[in-house]
């Protein structure tokens, strides 16, 4: 069995986090989450890495949860998903992301708790939480109208149509849009940067940065947790879901 995250140190002090699931557009499944848990908490223990840069396999970047697997896990799946979402939203060491082709859902808004991002010029962005009969999570209720503006927060949370990643820039998900193929190389450049610095001026700044949101960021992503998982047995999430596997 193909391990379904890999990690590989690719220069002192950086190591990259790969969302390998290829055949299923890198969507996540209880097991990717929990190696993805395990991979972020491993890098914060590890005294030598002083950066993580989070990607996709094969050109992609995660076309948010699989949907399958959420729909049979009787809750399991949004346990799981918001202990990743509480991981990457708590680091204490830089996380750049690398995005190309899909970044859906949860994977926009993990977007939201990396602190450098960086998207290929064919990425495509999406959450399309009430489309699904859901409703946003990992926090992005409070920080996309913060980063982004309350009508454009609407526009993205509410519409849920695809969107391009100049947009994404616009709205501050992302740093740069960067040539198609190369959001990888850029992240990898900007984590050795990083991993070059005073390792403890670093996680200073990160943590300074993030201490006046720390507290109402873990309180929204718990009660967008809460709704979340009631949504996900709703009679409107649960026809979404039979329609979008229909399409399968």
């Amino acid at each position: 069995m193909t391990a379904t995250v890999l990690t590989q140190t690719t220069a002192p002090g950086v190591l990259q986090i790969t969302i390998n699931r290829p055949d299923r557009r890198n969507a996540l499944d209880r097991a990717t989450y929990g190696g993805l848990i395990a991979a972020i908490a491993a890098g914060e223990a590890d005294e030598s890495v002083r950066a993580l840069v989070l990607t996709g396999a094969a050109g992609c970047f995660t076309s948010g949860n699989d949907i399958k697997d959420f729909a049979a896990a009787s809750g399991d799946g949004a346990r799981i998903a918001i202990d990743f979402l509480t991981t990457i939203s708590t680091a204490k060491k830089p996380i750049v992301a690398a995005v190309e082709g899909f970044a859906v859902g949860i994977g926009t808004t993990m977007l939201l708790h990396c602190d450098l991002a960086f998207a290929g010029r064919s990425a495509s962005f999406r959450l399309p939480f009430v489309t699904l009969g859901l409703c946003p999570e990992g926090g992005s209720s409070h920080l996309l109208p913060m980063i982004a503006g309350s009508k454009r927060a609407a526009e993205l949370l509410m519409l849920g149509e695809a969107f391009p990643p100049e947009a994404a820039a616009e709205a501050g998900l992302v740093n740069a849009v960067v040539a198609e193929g190369e959001a990888l190389s850029i992240a990898l450049d900007k984590a050795r940067a990083l991993a070059a610095l005073p390792p403890q001026s670093v996680a200073l700044t990160k943590m300074l940065l993030k201490r006046g949101n720390a507290a109402v960021v873990a309180e929204t992503i718990a009660l967008e947790a809460r709704h979340f998982g009631e949504r996900l047995v709703s009679a409107e999430a649960q026809a979404a879901f039979a329609a979008f596997l229909m399409k399968r």
